[in-house]
């Protein structure tokens, strides 16, 4: 019963209409995010802004090599996401878990909200949306819009974070 409302909750979460794959492709800079994941609520003080590079695949698929800042060094994590019907929705599954990842909204120059539904066998499922920005400076019009976005998937204020400034993986991820 659960698994059939998360799907049902899923469904009405909006894609970014005629979305471009093509023009969402390149490096951003992941500037906030809102989760109910227990790892995102035990980290989230001490996360730094990481580094995304979108590549758009072939088949239609995409690949986001994600760059966290540690002390030491930028931890690369690579995914390939697999494109579903709607073009701006995706997933990817691999032997820990499955994940439904939607572009809710972009204007390709500036700003995308990302939203994720993650599920792990015998876990709880989590919810997140990702502030992706083309610069390391959000406006306050764009702020406001990923608070809603993250309202609008039931992500309360508590759950959200506007991360300090690192660029350690932008370079790395730019290198």
């Amino acid at each position: 019963m659960a698994l059939l409302w998360a799907v049902c909750a899923q469904a009405d979460v909006a894609v970014q209409p005629d979305f471009d794959l093509q023009k969402f492709a390149g490096l951003w800079q992941v500037m906030g995010g809102a989760s109910n994941c227990p790892e995102f609520q035990a980290m989230k003080e001490i996360m730094h802004t990481s580094a995304a590079v979108v590549t758009p695949l072939p088949n239609g698929g995409m690949r986001i090599l994600i760059g966290y800042p540690f002390p030491e060094e930028c931890k690369k994590v690579d995914r390939v996401y697999k494109k579903m019907e709607q073009p701006g929705h995706f997933s990817h599954a691999d032997d820990m878990s499955n994940r439904d990842m939607r572009v809710m909204e972009t204007d390709y120059d500036n700003y995308a909200f990302l939203y994720t539904f993650k599920k792990v066998e015998d876990e709880p499922s989590t919810t997140s949306v990702q502030l992706y920005t083309r610069h390391p400076d959000v406006s306050p019009d764009v702020l406001e819009k990923f608070k809603k976005h993250c309202h609008d998937v039931g992500l309360t204020d508590d759950l959200m974070v506007m991360l300090p400034k690192s660029d350690i993986c932008v370079k790395a991820l730019s290198a």
